[in-house]
């Protein structure tokens, strides 16, 4: 007879246990098993269908899943991007009572990809390039809050599409170390160079299969995460020296951070002995500033390029109602009423699973953008939503919880110039 299982959770769901945890992971049946594109992982990964929601079970020992459960519970206290743990079960035994390993249970992250599945035939370097950019963002919040991934690699990582670059999460946390101290020099650049050669291999293996353009450079792009890894860091941690008259400069510094979706919840100045100089150095930084914004001002929560953009669309909306001295939150309400929430009623149920709502508005605004430019004059919101449903959104496969084959990334030109015809043909194969 099969023993009883322990379950460890914050809130245990009571249909954990009608899941077959008697029988090993992979010989589970289809009654149980949703079908989600995979990463690549070390341990047995399978995905379920739990209360309406999907879940991702992985097979490992009693230590090591309750290690990494409490390590991505600290992680989404510190506000990491990181999957939601679920549950821990232990004491598994199948029905002769031999024992199985141990689960680790997490709640799959809705609109969200591996990256082998973010593109349907050959990787893009440009893709590859946002993808690593993205992760090269994941790892510098990570290495703020002091925690040493020691396994960075694009495998370990899910991605969620984000007004058209991409917002990564941490997947597998089993080999992280979190230090209160914050992390060393050394500790910083060890993480960055395995993900430099983790990252190769990957797209190295993709290219042996020929899933890869032939234009791909795998090293170039791996190198890449250390360039933008680099830059990232120096902006939001690196001290800045300037003369006492260009007191403007902090204002500045504050506003560039702003711009790369970091707040500052403390700014350490200091002056010289002469009184001359003026040193400015962020001293404590966070992700998400216009996501924190636009959830304040509308309640809605979306990735950091998507609030950015539905900011810009609010924006535009107070200034063409020649509404910009109104109480900001009451413009953010109207605006919301009668611009984003009529937009995202009008999408058929039928196609509402193929992108979350910020990402269909992100992606409408670019159609109309695009229809204004061909046609010479401003099209109309509701004409160009009716467009974008029946000519893009309806040929899109499912996002919220892909079946493969994937969809490819989307690829949107440079806004602002003059738009060549084409252009949004091409937008078109790639969405």
């Amino acid at each position: 007879m099969a023993g009883s299982v322990n379950i460890t959770a914050a809130t245990v769901d009571p249909a954990l246990l009608d899941l077959p945890w008697n029988l090993p992971l992979e010989e589970w049946s289809n009654e149980h098993i949703a079908l989600l594109p995979k990463g690549i992982s070390r341990h047995l990964v399978r995905f379920a269908n739990l209360s309406g929601y999907v879940i991702a079970i992985k097979e490992t020992t009693a230590e090591m899943a309750q290690r990494e459960y409490d390590m991505l519970r600290t992680l989404q206290r510190l506000d990491v991007p990181c999957v939601d743990p679920v549950a821990v079960i232990k004491n598994r035994t199948d029905e002769d009572g031999t024992p199985l390993n141990a689960a680790l249970v997490t709640r799959h992250l809705k609109f969200s990809l591996p990256y082998r599945a973010l593109f349907s035939q050959t990787l893009r370097p440009d893709t590859a390039t946002r993808l690593v950019d993205a992760l090269a963002v994941l790892l510098v919040r990570l290495h703020i809050v002091g925690f040493f991934w020691g396994d960075v690699s694009l495998s370990n990582t899910l991605f969620r599409r984000d007004a058209g670059a991409f917002a990564a999460y941490l997947v597998d946390a089993e080999t992280g170390q979190l230090y209160e101290g914050g992390l060393s020099n050394g500790q910083r650049e060890n993480d960055l160079e395995i993900a430099r050669v983790n990252i190769a291999g990957e797209l190295m293996d993709l290219e042996a299969g020929g899933r890869a353009d032939e234009e791909l450079d795998p090293v170039r792009v791996s190198d890449g995460i250390v360039a933008a890894y680099r830059s990232l860091w120096k902006e939001l941690t690196g001290s800045e020296s300037f003369s006492s008259s260009e007191r403007w400069r902090i204002s500045e510094r504050v506003e560039r951070l702003n711009e790369l979706g970091f707040d500052i919840e403390e700014l350490a100045i200091k002056t010289s002995e002469e009184g001359t100089k003026v040193r400015i150095q962020p001293k404590v930084v966070d992700a998400g500033h216009h996501q924190r914004r636009l959830l304040r001002l509308t309640g809605l929560d979306t990735g950091e390029n998507q609030a950015r953009r539905l900011l810009n669309d609010l924006d535009s909306y107070a200034a063409t109602l020649g509404k910009e001295g109104l109480d900001e939150e009451a413009m953010a309400h109207e605006w919301l009423m009668r611009v984003f929430e009529p937009v995202i009623r009008a999408i058929p149920a039928d196609l509402k699973g193929k992108l979350e709502p910020a990402e269909v508005f992100h992606q409408l605004l670019e159609h109309r953008w695009f229809m204004s430019q061909k046609e010479g004059r401003d099209v109309p919101l509701a004409e160009a939503l009716t467009s974008y449903i029946n000519d893009i959104l309806r040929h899109r496969r499912d996002e919220a919880t892909v079946i493969a084959p994937p969809t490819e990334t989307i690829s949107i030109p440079v806004l602002g110039g003059a738009a060549d015809d084409d252009d949004e043909d091409d937008w078109r194969s790639k969405v």
